[in-house]
């Protein structure tokens, strides 16, 4: 059996120690200096990694489009303020859409920062301290890129932007980044204080609003397929190999912008560039930004054969019904699980709608109508998804299979040689309730209600109570397993015996008569 975890015993992550002073435990804002080296590293380890590539990827343009280095600070300063999606207007000009890809990759050497950081208990004052180191590195580094946009005026033509929006912006992204990874650490914690129907409904919106990116995405490289020749004449542009490869950057790093847009397209609302617009029923035209990933977006009129892409997002929502009746516990009458995930899908999605739109100059807003586009993945998660909910429950699913298993159970998910004698312990028991967290055991038949009962009993034992049979009292018990008979060394048995023959032996008292015939 493992020791009783402490602050003093905490385990070490990447080299780092990440438990807080005992004092912290008990409601002190003392930070030990182990402690304090942790919380910069979580302050601004990706925000230097951020402002390496930053800084090397401006030096690359300047160079190689022969400009002095005069206005690199200011250029490394806006690529901070871009990265954290903060609009920037350069001349007369407004750029607002800006790549969702460089802000994720942002977010997740964050929120990994905050994994390593933390323990899967932490105290609300540990908490505290990494989130605020988490957030107020960054903002530090943010007042700095703003002081240097307004000196740099000068020799660039960039505006200070609206210091609040920034701060706004980089204190949202940071504590969201940090709060994921405390939050995935402590996850098993946080297991169990959620309802089981909200981390089933999570999952759920999880693997469908996936579904919806990876059908965009094959749409997209399906239209660049079919508008190649469109594909090529962008590059017409392109003086000799760095424009190509500036071209080319260009697009990758806004393909997840674009995949979101292409989600609009396939629930139904379309997407907007600025007077034009692309849905599955009608096409507006209009002037459209020359990037080659944009190339697959279409300027006739739109082909009847276009509705077929509805069947998409409603194939995805009968699954995702699916889903849920298999790692829920829906019903017809109450399919709370499905309606949280169909509201999970729509505010994620949106959030990145929100993210991957923007101004762009002289072409208008590029993106989605946010609340058209929420309320439209909402629908097609929940009534095809009911849809799929009712048929699961009628023909595929009578009893779901639990994502989680009790923490208290007696086998261990991760051992192996346990999983393979489990049928030792639960002869006969079904293989999906012994995965049921505590409370949740369904009404079995007669022949499996023993065992059903023997289960929930076993779950009440200490863990580190013995299960299997145990030997016999009289039998020497030599490194934890029974000694065979004769096996005891010769030294033993002589001092059993002479404690035997030096033992004193006590007659009873003799009964008395009266008694005796009493009884």
């Amino acid at each position: 059996m493992s020791a009783p975890r402490t602050s003093s015993n905490r385990p070490f992550r990447g080299g780092r120690r990440v438990s807080a002073h005992p004092a912290g435990e008990s409601g002190s804002l003392a930070l030990p200096p182990d402690r304090a080296r942790v919380l910069l590293y979580a302050a601004f380890r990706p925000a230097a990694f951020a402002l390496a590539v930053i800084v090397v990827a401006m030096l690359a343009t300047l160079l190689t489009a022969g400009s002095d280095l005069t206005g690199l600070s200011g250029a490394v300063a806006a690529g901070w303020l871009a990265v954290h999606q903060v609009p920037l207007t350069i001349g007369t000009t407004t750029v607002g859409l800006l790549p969702v890809l460089v802000t994720a990759l942002v977010m997740w050497a964050a929120a990994r920062e905050a994994v390593a950081a933390t323990d899967t208990d932490p105290t609300r004052a540990e908490i505290g301290w990494l989130l605020g180191a988490a957030a107020g590195g960054p903002l530090l580094i943010t007042a700095v890129c703003l002081a240097v946009t307004e000196d740099a005026s000068g020799s660039i033509a960039l505006q200070r932007p609206n210091p609040l929006a920034a701060f706004a912006w980089v204190l949202v992204l940071h504590l969201l980044a940090a709060g994921t990874g405390i939050v995935f650490r402590c996850r098993e914690r946080i297991f169990d204080l959620l309802p089981y129907d909200a981390i089933a409904a999570a999952y759920v919106a999880g693997r469908a609003a996936l579904r919806l990116s990876a059908a965009s995405a094959a749409m997209i490289v399906a239209g660049l397929v079919v508008h190649w020749s469109q594909v090529g004449d962008t590059y017409g542009g392109a003086e000799n190999f760095v424009d190509v490869l500036g071209f080319t950057l260009l697009s990758l790093v806004y393909f997840p912008n674009a995949v979101i847009a292409g989600v609009g397209v396939l629930v139904g609302p379309g997407v907007q560039f600025g007077d034009a617009s692309v849905g599955v029923f009608t096409v507006v035209g209009g002037p459209v930004p020359a990037v080659p990933v944009l190339a697959a977006v279409p300027t006739g009129a739109a082909a009847l054969w276009w509705a077929v892409l509805l069947i998409v997002p409603a194939a995805i929502g009968v699954y995702a019904g699916v889903e849920s009746a298999r790692v829920s516990y829906d019903r017809p009458a109450a399919p709370w699980a499905l309606l949280a995930a169909a509201g999970m899908g729509s505010a994620a999605l949106t959030a990145l709608a929100a993210l991957a739109g923007g101004e762009l100059g002289n072409f208008g807003r590029l993106g989605v109508e946010l609340p058209i586009f929420a309320l439209a993945v909402f629908a097609w998660l929940a009534i095809p998804g009911y849809a799929g909910l009712l048929y699961a429950r009628t023909f595929l699913v009578s009893f779901p299979t639990p994502l989680l298993r009790h923490p208290d159970a007696l086998f261990d998910p991760a051992d192996d040689d346990y999983d393979d004698d489990r049928d030792d312990y639960f002869p006969g028991y079904p293989e999906h309730v012994a995965a049921l967290p505590a409370g949740k055991l369904p009404e079995l038949p007669a022949d499996t209600a023993t065992s059903a009962d023997r289960y929930a009993g076993l779950l009440e034992q200490p863990r580190n109570e013995p299960v299997g049979p145990q030997p016999p009292l009289d039998v020497e018990v030599v490194d934890g397993e029974p000694a065979e008979p004769g096996s005891r060394p010769l030294s033993d048995s002589v001092e059993s015996e002479t404690e035997i023959v030096d033992a004193e032996v006590v007659e009873p008292d003799p009964v008395d008569d009266e008694n005796s015939d009493r009884r």
